[in-house]
């Protein structure tokens, strides 16, 4: 398995898709049943695949990350040959990033002493889905990059 399983909620939202990945491989549903009963190992073989072509399908897509603690935000711009990362961090131990209320001081105080603004960027590796896929279990969501847009023009 190269990523990781879907959650049993995942897998219950995406049935329609299970069903017509079993039947690409000509598992009837009669087969599942079959199989999940006398043969586990394989059931099991056959989730993980599944999890890894719908991992695969969405880290494909995916453009912009953002992740929140306390007092930093990482906001990752993908490309095909980087990712680009601009931090901000807080030296307000008063201030949690991941509150209405934090956010809403750091809009007002970007000039703020207490607010460092760092960028990097990072060449990808040779298995790109596997950096996002890295960044996701840190902690990283999915966006659409709204708050990496603004915090680039911020920067130049």
């Amino acid at each position: 398995m190269k990523y990781a399983r879907l959650t049993k909620e995942q897998f219950e939202e995406m049935h329609q898709e299970f069903i017509n990945f079993l039947a690409s491989q000509s598992i009837t549903a009669e087969e599942w049943q079959d199989i999940k009963v006398n043969k586990p190992d394989v059931a099991e073989q056959e989730l993980d695949v599944f999890s890894d072509l719908v991992w695969e399908a969405v880290l494909n897509k995916v453009e912009y990350l953002e992740h929140f603690s306390p007092n930093q935000i990482f906001l990752f711009q993908i490309t095909a040959a980087t990712i680009n990362l601009i931090a901000i961090k807080i030296e307000n131990e008063a201030i949690d990033l991941r509150t209405k209320e934090g956010y809403n001081w750091l809009q007002g105080n970007l000039l703020d002493e207490s607010v460092n603004i760092y960028t990097s960027t990072k060449a990808i590796s040779d298995d790109r889905n596997k950096d996002i896929f890295a960044l996701i279990q840190q902690g990283a969501n999915i966006t659409k990059g709204e708050l990496y847009t603004y915090f680039e023009k911020v920067v130049n």
